[in-house]
């Protein structure tokens, strides 16, 4: 085509308006929602918008929103101070403080599956189920079973499940489930909008739910691959865990009020009670422990993990022992926890030499390599790992849904879980002990031009993916 010079200028000027129309929606969206990105990402949108104005302000009106309005729920005054600090800023985010629960970890596969089983079979009145995917395998039969058993005796069951991890459903089983008396929804399907915010949403949260009292939670989705595997699929190691008590409430809350988000019919009086004082952070009589429930992601205020997380690397004195399947944390983490390590806080990492998702394992290595640099431990271990968890110190664990990655941490709607009992914090601290002795050794040799431009571009985008 022989344009003119006049075209070419017209042209010219048409798509410097496009770059200054996007850049331009990008700053008034931003401060009229008053939304708080970490650098990289805001550098990350602005690039893209300058470059790719046509494709990346679509992409920035459909992905670029982070956080949701969201009610804000009444507090009622805590009655005395907590003695601990992790308390107090989770109560500042607005959620429910410390309670006492009866706290049983799972060793393996076969006694978390046990557990989740007599957690559904304990509801009397209602069962609630939140996963990110019901695997096609004998796992996920034997869950669908038992919901359509507790629905036919009587019990209001309800099953809220990812859009994404849906399409890992066998076709006509939502169905089948509903024909049988479970009330079923989708969190943020691919093509229906019923959840409000961007398409690229994801609930990560998995909690069973009975009666509000008991809970069973983790980082296990329902399929065989998170428990005993099968025959052609060998067990991941993951980690999971059940409780009695108060947190079951607070986590019973926050499933009504995922639920009602996607579109299913809301309990009487459930997510908006004035959140009961907390207890003071004391010794429970009965043998039972401590327990906090952390949700974090766009419906709450603020990166509720991701801050416990930055806080307590800086209050650690003694150690900081992880297992995450994903390691690729943001520059304020990042930050955190290799100060700790200057400050001499034994760190040590472990995560699967090489995981179900080689873009992860890919942008990984470049924050490993800066944080090997001053210290930190990395233990790559053979298989697969699913397990969160995080012990610092002696003073609390976390364990729960949250992988350490930006998208994790700053994106998807999980779920955490914050223990304060020692032998909770003992039994996690051993656990993931017990991995090092089997895990090889990081390579943290600086890689070559195109490896580290790679790592680079795929950081910039890490949040998103």
């Amino acid at each position: 085509m022989n344009w003119s010079a006049g075209t070419w200028e017209l042209a010219a000027t048409a798509h410097a308006l496009a770059i200054a129309a996007s850049l331009l929606t990008y700053v008034l969206t931003t401060r009229a929602a008053k939304y708080r990105r970490p650098p990289s990402i805001a550098i990350a949108w602005v690039l893209g918008l300058i470059a790719l104005p046509y494709a990346g302000l679509p992409l920035y009106l459909l992905f670029g929103r982070r956080k949701l309005r969201r009610r804000p729920v009444p507090i009622a005054a805590p009655g005395v101070p907590a003695a601990h600090w992790a308390p107090a800023l989770i109560e500042s985010f607005g959620l429910p403080g410390p309670a006492a629960a009866r706290i049983t970890m799972h060793a393996d596969g076969a006694a978390a599956r046990a557990a989740l089983s007599e957690t559904m079979a304990s509801a009397a009145t209602r069962l609630d189920l939140c996963t990110f995917l019901i695997g096609r395998d004998e796992v996920g039969r034997d869950v669908a079973a038992r919901l359509i058993e507790r629905a036919r005796s009587g019990v209001r069951v309800r099953l809220l499940i990812d859009g994404v991890g849906a399409l890992s459903l066998q076709r006509g089983t939502l169905a089948h489930l509903a024909a049988a008396g479970v009330e079923t929804a989708v969190f943020c399907p691919l093509f229906a909008r019923r959840t409000s915010g961007p398409r690229n949403l994801r609930n990560h949260r998995k909690m069973v739910i009975a009666d509000a009292r008991r809970l069973w939670a983790g980082g296990r989705n329902l399929a065989a691959e998170y428990f005993d595997g099968a025959r052609k699929t060998p067990p991941w190691r993951d980690l999971s865990f059940d409780l009695r008590g108060a947190v079951a409430a607070a986590a019973a809350r926050q499933f009504e009020t995922d639920w009602t988000a996607s579109g299913g019919r809301a309990e009487s009086g459930g997510a908006t009670s004035p959140v009961a004082p907390a207890p003071v952070l004391a010794a429970a009589a009965d043998s039972t422990s401590l327990a906090q429930f952390l949700p974090s992601g766009p419906d709450q205020s603020e990166d509720t993990v991701h801050a416990l997380l930055i806080d307590a690397c800086f209050r650690a004195e003694e150690r900081l022992l992880a297992v995450s399947p994903y390691f690729v944390p943001d520059q304020a983490l990042e930050a955190a926890i290799r100060l700790a390590a200057r400050r001499g806080v034994a760190v040590d990492i472990c995560v699967p030499a090489r995981s179900n998702h080689r873009l992860a394992d890919f942008a990984r290595s470049r924050p490993m390599r800066a944080l090997a640099d001053v210290g930190v431990r990395f233990h790559l271990l053979p298989g697969m790992v699913h397990a969160k968890a995080v012990v610092f110190d002696r003073s609390f664990a976390l364990c729960g849904s949250v992988n350490l990655d930006s998208r994790s941490l700053l994106l998807n709607y999980e779920s955490a879980f914050v223990l304060y009992g020692g032998a909770e914090i003992d039994w996690l601290a051993a656990w993931i002990g017990a991995l090092i002795p089997q895990a090889g050794r990081f390579d943290r040799r600086p890689p070559g031009l195109w490896r580290d431009l790679g790592e680079g571009l795929l950081l910039s985008m890490a949040y998103q993916l």
